[in-house]
């Protein structure tokens, strides 16, 4: 039986498209390996959100010349973003006998069987396959009980630091008959959880039918106790959202809402649509209607023409919110955005104080609001090992991750944990007699 490897870089959304590819690959006697050298077959999926996950896949894709030089039979492909945007930054890697774009990983099969005879490279660009024509595909699981469902891809915001509307095209929203079609096939497989994605998922509109009108649907999912969706747009989260969210007991009480910024300024340098003060008003009425729920949320420092008092002013946003996890990124240039355009002017030994500076502040609140379960009882469903392979571990309905001492057999599991100890990132504790299948 041959062997296939794949390396995701990037979001949840191209962690969905390899899991995909995998399942095609074991449909046609395909076996997958976790040694790239044992493979007949390894696939590299790319992301360019960022400069950092685009390096670390150039360096990747460098190294697998090896493998190509002991082993010629070996079909290297890339595909994701990167060569979305800019196929030359992959050619030049002459062991690499594949090259596709994002529209593409639903033909991998046949793409492959191409590449056995000659150097393919097919990188859609404007016939982009509608949603409704994509055949269902059976997704290969790493994580037996939580799954992906991707149900709107490409984004129409053009943020102007944000390279996705052109690697992902336009807004295109799933069928949600669809949607429930694949929500169900997982549930039968054994699936508990399901997460929603979407470039901006708030957006999801098929024909009048929104992202609060899909919840509802999918949470009729017989064998489906959680629901969650990512990634949320401050333009688009909206009070029906919160609403479907309050009155459905699957949809966990988690947002992650990104400002990016806490400075208007920057916010419409960015073009990201809202004031800082639209921004807090949503979080707000979010926190008011569920006050148990969590905040997460992505955020850039040293945007072109930031300066002391606006950084100071994102600070201050963070402090007013109160996030339960914070994911901050440097400001760095991507092709073809508006903002490649404007000068990087924040020096990058400031850019590096200002993320140090804010993640302590997000670091403080997690670890203040983790401090307050101590003690507490938690449901928690176990998905498999912690991340050092010694523990079991698993989330909290509002995502926080649990670690704790257990047998394998509770993978897929809810099971009750008394919290015994906490820190910023994670919680541990202890497990308890009570079991919920």
């Amino acid at each position: 039986m041959k062997k296939f490897y794949i390396k995701t870089f990037g979001c949840q959304m191209n962690v969905n498209d390899s899991e995909k590819m995998a399942g095609i690959l074991r449909s046609l006697g395909y076996e997958k390996t976790d040694l790239p050298e044992e493979a007949d077959l390894i696939i590299v999926n790319t992301c360019s959100v960022r400069a950092k996950p685009d390096n670390k896949a150039y360096s990747f894709i460098g190294n697998l010349k090896k493998i190509k030089k002991e082993k010629p039979e070996t079909i290297i492909a890339v595909g994701g973003c990167v060569p979305q945007k800019e196929k030359e930054s992959i050619l030049r890697f002459k062991h690499v006998d594949l090259v596709f774009g994002t529209f593409n990983f639903m033909k991998i099969g046949e793409l492959i069987e191409r590449a056995k005879k000659e150097r393919v490279v097919e990188i859609l660009n404007s016939k982009i396959p509608e949603e409704d024509k994509v055949p269902l595909i059976d997704s290969y699981l790493e994580n037996v009980c939580v799954a992906y469902v991707t149900v709107q891809r490409g984004c129409n915001r053009f943020c102007s630091y944000c390279i996705v509307p052109f690697t992902r095209g336009r807004e295109r929203s799933v069928k949600p008959e669809l949607v429930f079609k694949e929500v169900k096939r997982l549930a039968e497989r054994g699936v508990k959880e399901v997460h929603l994605l979407g470039q901006n998922v708030d957006f999801y509109n098929y024909e009048g039918i929104d992202l609060a009108d899909l919840l509802y649907m999918v949470s009729e999912v017989e064998g489906i106790e959680r629901i969650r969706f990512t990634t949320s747009h401050p333009c688009g989260f909206n009070r029906k959202i919160v609403e479907a969210m309050k009155n459905i007991e699957k949809v966990c009480p988690y947002v992650h809402l990104p400002p990016q910024s806490g400075s208007t300024k920057i916010l419409e340098r960015m073009n990201r649509g809202y004031t800082r003060e639209e921004y807090i008003e949503r979080v707000m009425m979010l926190k008011e209607e569920i006050p148990e729920v969590a905040l997460s949320g992505d955020f850039i420092v040293g945007f072109p023409g930031e300066t002391t008092k606006d950084f100071e002013e994102t600070l201050s946003l963070v402090e007013t919110c109160v996030f339960d996890q914070g994911f901050v990124f440097e400001y760095s240039p991507r092709p073809f955005t508006k903002a490649s355009n404007f000068k990087d002017d924040v020096p990058k030994k400031e850019k590096n104080r200002r993320l140090q500076e804010l993640q302590n502040l997000l670091r403080v609140q997690a670890e203040e609001k983790n401090k307050k379960r101590l003690g507490c009882i938690e449901e928690v469903l176990v998905e498999g090992k912690s991340p050092k392979g010694k523990e079991l571990s698993g989330r909290t309905k509002d995502n926080k991750l649990v670690v704790f001492d257990g047998s394998e057999e509770l993978v897929g599991k809810f099971v009750e944990i008394e919290i015994t100890e906490t820190s910023p990132f994670f919680l541990k504790g202890k497990l308890l007699q009570k079991v919920k299948v």
